[in-house]
């Protein structure tokens, strides 16, 4: 009988912690437990993003020094020209289009600034650096940075492919 009455206790004992923890696994009593996370500063996506440390260099190198336009370090071997062809596919073509025009799906509805037609003679013009510039820190009010989706071998390959793509000419 003893025994029995052993069993019981416990058997209530075990119930009773159950039900506690249930209570709390099913979130029927809250507790906000302390977190450190909570505590700190915290950014959304590319929302201010906080400044580079001073003197520091980005793992992959420096990209630019600013006030100067960098030199193309990639050369423009098939390897590169077809990985900027994928990348153009990926982070370009939206808005610049399939024909490199600015008439891309997305590129149509930026009215009433298009997006640059890419085969054009001004832009064709610009130099390696200057169109690396222009995809490193985009148009203000008219085209993205895109420092932070693309490497800096990235943007290299598609200044590589950028070349490949001009225009052509019309006989008279």
């Amino acid at each position: 009988m003893r025994l029995i009455k052993q069993l019981l206790v416990v058997f209530a004992v075990l119930l009773v912690l159950g039900g506690v923890l249930m209570l709390f696994s099913y979130d029927v009593i809250k507790v906000q437990w302390v977190s450190f996370m909570g505590l700190q500063p915290s950014y959304g996506y590319m929302e201010e993003p906080l400044p580079v440390p001073a003197r520091s260099i980005p793992v992959e190198g420096a990209a630019y020094i600013p006030g100067f336009i960098p030199e193309n370090p990639v050369a423009a071997d098939e390897a590169s020209i077809a990985r900027g062809a994928q990348l153009y596919a990926i982070h370009c073509q939206m808005c610049h289009g399939v024909k490199y025009d600015g008439r891309g799906p997305v590129g149509n509805l930026l009215r009433p600034f298009l997006p640059a037609d890419l085969t054009s003679a001004l832009v064709q013009s610009k130099s390696d650096g200057s169109l690396f510039l222009t995809i490193t820190l985009g148009v203000e009010g008219r085209m993205p940075a895109l420092n932070e989706n693309l490497l800096v071998r990235d943007r290299w390959d598609i200044v590589n492919f950028l070349r490949t793509i001009a225009a052509p000419v019309t006989a008279p």
